[in-house]
């Protein structure tokens, strides 16, 4: 029996709703390297330098510099013998032989899923294959890669662009991603690489970010119970910046937003149903700080949506343990 058709005005009778959708926010690898930071100022006392943005946050960097840490893009800028933490994007082999030719004292907050890309990298290129690195070719993670062997590694950001590269040896051939991306980012691409090269190698499924796949599928989750859906993250965070394209590519608008007061009122307007998510370098009380703004404009309640647990946690350096 076919069902009535709602009318547009009952929109109106709607209980607004704010849905929170979990995971969200920090993953492991950002909790540690800013734990790191943290404990470095502590242990060590400002200055502490860090190569990079330590993550893709606004808000991380702004706080920890507050408390004395100082963000610079080249090691030339750091005085010799200083400390220096390496962001959680990781770094070249270049840019370690440049520290200890300066004698800096280095503290490595790389993700361990990045460094083990880094790994791989390293093993493809002993074995004497063209690794295809698919990315976003001016990230900092995909240039910290790029360089463990420039001339093995092939950056590839489109099919289009699968579809063009050379190599030496069509059945030696490599392929690695940069972490940010999930599966379903690079799936169309690396198809095309399948097809190309039918022997083409790729490590196993636990090099894949747990944290991007996970954001991704609850959003894509989230998106099927609300007409609108903010996500909190600075717009140099790759992955902020896909949660809120993989909402649109269901239908749903979507906007990426550092904090609440970058929330346009218009979005929200004949709207009930927002939906919440953060990028995996998006601090807590920023979402919290926009969940309220939201719930009080709007007079909604707040929902959690949980779609997957996490339960990761990666360790301290040695030497940043009490």
């Amino acid at each position: 029996m076919e069902q009535p058709q709602a009318n547009p005005s009952d929109k109106h009778d709607t209980p607004a709703e704010i849905v929170l959708v979990r995971p969200r926010g920090f993953c492991a690898g950002v909790d540690r390297a800013i734990a790191i930071v943290e404990i470095a100022l502590e242990k060590f006392g400002p200055p502490v330098y860090v190569k990079h943005a330590i993550v893709h946050n606004r808000h991380v960097v702004e706080r920890l510099r507050a408390k004395g840490a100082v963000f610079v893009e080249e090691l030339s800028e750091v005085p010799e013998g200083s400390k220096v933490i390496y962001s959680a994007h990781g770094v070249s082999p270049a840019v370690r032989e440049e520290a200890a030719v300066r004698a800096l004292d280095v503290v490595d907050a790389t993700c361990p899923l990045v460094t083990k890309v880094h790994t791989e990298a390293k093993r493809y290129a002993n074995e004497g294959r063209t690794i295809v690195l698919v990315g976003h070719r001016e990230h900092v993670e995909v240039v910290g890669t790029f360089g463990e062997a420039p001339d093995k590694i092939v950056v590839v950001g489109t099919p289009e662009e699968a579809e063009q590269v050379k190599v030496a040896d069509p059945e030696q051939v490599a392929c690695l991603t940069q972490t940010t991306l999930s599966v379903d980012d690079t799936r169309d691409i690396i198809d095309v690489l399948r097809r190309r090269f039918p022997k083409l190698e790729q490590p196993g499924k636990d090099d894949i970010c747990y944290a991007t796949q996970n954001r991704q599928s609850a959003v894509q989750q989230l998106a099927k119970q609300v007409e609108l859906v903010l996500v909190v993250g600075s717009e140099n965070s790759s992955n902020s910046n896909r949660l809120a394209e993989v909402a649109r590519a269901l239908g749903v608008p979507s906007y990426l937003v550092e904090s609440q007061e970058f929330v346009d009122l218009t979005w929200l307007a004949n709207v009930r149903r927002v939906g919440v998510s953060a990028g995996a370098s998006a601090p807590e009380d920023v979402v919290q700080s926009l969940v309220t703004f939201l719930a009080d404009h709007l007079k909604a309640s707040v929902r959690e949506l949980e779609v997957v647990k996490e339960d990761v946690a990666f360790p301290l350096p040695p030497r940043m343990k009490n």
